[in-house]
């Protein structure tokens, strides 16, 4: 499957974005991650494919929503009240398996990754 990220750019403290991903075909569990430099790649958000089932980091619950439009194979990352330290290239990632146990928090979990795109918050 190829995933297509986008909605990044610049925005001030408080503001907000919206991120997509477009998958080229559907029934995956989809997951959203971002790295900044020098840092490891970070879990933010995790949803099942039925859209039954949702998860996000500690750092950003209650501030950012992941969902999905399984009749568009998309899925979005809504943030609001953004801060400089949520400044990273975000990834959208599939995993074939939706079911068992996994570790939805390890990017090792996903089967694929999309090419990333930048968000930058200025302070």
């Amino acid at each position: 499957v190829q995933l297509q990220a986008s909605g990044g750019g610049l925005v001030r403290t408080g503001d907000s974005l919206r991120l997509s991903c477009a998958a080229s075909e559907g029934r995956y569990a989809m997951g959203w991650f971002r790295q900044a430099p020098g840092r490891q790649r970070e879990f933010v958000a995790h949803i099942t494919w039925s859209g039954k089932n949702r998860y996000h980091s500690h750092s950003v619950r209650g501030r950012f929503t992941i969902s999905r439009d399984n009749a568009k194979n998309a899925v979005d990352l809504q943030m609001n009240s953004l801060k400089p330290e949520d400044t990273a290239v975000y990834y959208c990632a599939a995993r074939r398996n939706d079911g068992g146990t996994f570790d939805y928090t390890e990017p090792g979990s996903y089967d694929y990754w999309g090419q990333g795109t930048q968000v930058t918050v200025s302070s």
